[in-house]
């Protein structure tokens, strides 16, 4: 009994011999500190403080956002099922929902001329599909009407299946720009192209026959 209370009276002296070492500890390190730093006096309200205007947000990535949107508007499925908006009559053809019969029956007949002609025999698909975005793009922004694009009769193709040839309509029914296409004559590529007219834009130019 009388060892457990001597340990712990020992045990109380070295706690507060701690505390005492480690406020000595204390004074000195704030003895230390004022002789470096000297006599200070405390600032008058208000005076010698520095205001810092508020960081300002990051610029938003516009143009590249507006990019981005026109590369999603560019965007083309090789997935676009065409077979229920092409009209078979005589000949293929598509018009968009409005477009009287009369306007692909003039494109057919030669009533507007061919202002430009795409060409994509030996391009893969990727590559063909990202060229005609551009080239339809470019024709509308000059104010090009009327113009052909030759997609082949897939005679080259295995199987002989003109696979691009289907790709080429449902790429060309996807852009609004287009605003009708029909089967080329045999004299301008027959089941190999396609003549596609294109929505008037500012730069309009007619491309009528004045024949």
């Amino acid at each position: 009994m009388r060892r457990a209370v001597a340990e712990a009276a020992a045990q109380q002296a070295r706690v507060r011999q701690a505390q005492r070492e480690a406020q000595a500890r204390a004074q000195a390190e704030r003895a230390v500190f004022a002789s470096a730093v000297g006599p200070v006096q405390a600032l008058r309200s208000g005076h010698g403080r520095v205001h810092h205007a508020p960081a300002q947000p990051a610029p938003l990535p516009v143009q590249r956002a507006l990019d981005e949107q026109a590369v999603l508007r560019e965007s083309l499925s090789d997935e676009f099922d065409v077979t229920t908006l092409l009209d078979v009559d005589d000949a293929m053809s598509f018009r968009r929902p409005g477009v009287g019969t009369d306007v692909t029956r003039k494109l057919r007949a030669g009533h507007w001329s061919i202002q430009a002609q795409l060409d994509l025999h030996g391009l893969r698909r990727d590559e063909a599909r990202e060229t005609l975005a551009n080239f339809i793009r470019e024709a509308h922004r000059q104010g090009i009407r009327c113009l052909r694009v030759v997609h082949g009769k897939g005679l080259g193709s295995p199987g002989k299946t003109p696979v691009l040839k289907a790709k080429v309509q449902g790429w060309l029914i996807q852009k609004n720009e287009v605003l009708a296409f029909v089967q080329a004559k045999a004299s301008e590529g027959g089941a190999g192209a396609l003549v596609v007219l294109l929505q008037p834009s500012a730069n309009r130019q007619t491309g009528r026959t004045t024949g």
